[in-house]
């Protein structure tokens, strides 16, 4: 899409960051790399104490803005980067996560064919700390009214995907600054009860699993999006109330399913039994799917049962047999 240079950018990036040193140089590279370029580029360092800003100065484009601030939380830096965007459409990108070229392109592409649309989103798949390919995401397509879809299971998966008009993240207040994570669930939430959604059936975004992100820290994940649902249920009508025990049974599964990457240990192991066990309770399809449920049983008891560099061994060449 060849766009012709206006005053204002039509589309702001917004870019949180806290001691990204080792990734953020990366993720700004695979914004400027994009096929569409009439963007500002917004990065919000949220007090980083590392060599993030020694990184991010040394590049060279007059696209890209930088404000500092004391350190507080990605929420608060997501809500300080929607202030200063100016575009008409509004997309983040978290200081770790990828876009490929044509993401912003043909995302844009989509809401402009669809005008009564308000959020475009598209695939991901996972990538480890050196950025090699992990796992396929969800690669789930639903369009118009994905409300009911975006209550039983976030398909959107993380807060890099979207681009929003502006005008609907304005109108919804931003973030939620009071949630300690899952803010970015909440938010699609949010737009979703109000506004249609657009699907670009492709992957674009890279996700990257990493031990120190904020979403390995699984428990508070699970006091954060515990608290999102009931807020979520409670100002849904009557008619989807039936459908929050499969909205916990899919929360469980997720958990269950990080708890058991790589790095393995047994901290985790035991979270992910605990997981699993809530997610059985609640999943009204249990036998359906009791191959699954095995299959991460026995990678619990092999972490719990198996000295360290065995339990490791045989769960990376499983891994890598499957991916």
């Amino acid at each position: 899409m060849n766009q012709e240079k206006s005053p204002s950018p039509l589309i702001s990036v917004v870019i949180p960051v806290f001691n990204g040193e080792k990734t953020i140089k990366e993720t700004i590279v695979s914004v400027l790399h994009q096929t569409f370029d009439n963007f500002e580029l917004i990065i919000i360092n949220d007090g980083s104490e590392d060599s993030t800003l020694d990184v991010i100065s040394q590049i060279d484009d007059s696209r890209v803005k930088v404000f500092s601030y004391s350190h507080t939380n990605a929420n608060i830096s997501r809500n300080r980067g929607l202030y200063y965007s100016s575009g008409e459409y509004v997309s983040f990108l978290d200081a770790d996560d990828l876009w490929l070229p044509e993401k912003l392109n043909s995302q844009l592409l989509a809401l402009q064919q669809n005008a009564n649309a308000m959020v475009a989103y598209s695939w991901t798949d996972y990538i480890d700390e050196c950025s090699q390919f992990v796992v396929s995401g969800t690669h789930t397509t639903v369009n118009g009214n994905v409300y009911e879809k975006l209550l039983v299971s976030n398909f959107l998966e993380n807060g890099s995907n979207p681009l929003i008009r502006r005008e609907a993240l304005i109108a919804l207040g931003g973030f939620d600054e009071s949630l300690p994570a899952a803010q970015d669930w909440d938010m699609w939430l949010r737009l979703a009860h109000k506004y249609n959604f657009v699907a670009v059936p492709s992957v674009q975004v890279l996700y990257r699993i990493s031990a120190n992100s904020l979403s390995s820290n699984l428990t508070r994940q699970e006091k954060a999006c515990l608290l999102l649902l009931n807020k979520a249920y409670n100002n849904s009508p009557a008619s989807k109330q039936s459908f929050r025990k499969q909205s916990l049974a899919n929360l469980y599964k997720y958990l269950s399913c990080r708890a058991l990457e790589q790095p393995f240990n047994r901290h985790k192991s035991k979270a992910a039994a605990i997981f699993l066990m809530k997610y059985v309770i609640y999943n009204s399809s249990r036998f359906k799917y009791a191959k699954m449920t095995l299959i991460m049983l026995i990678k619990i008891l092999l972490i719990l049962l198996l000295p360290k560099i065995l339990y490791t061994a045989v769960l990376t060449s499983a891994n890598r047999k499957l991916n």
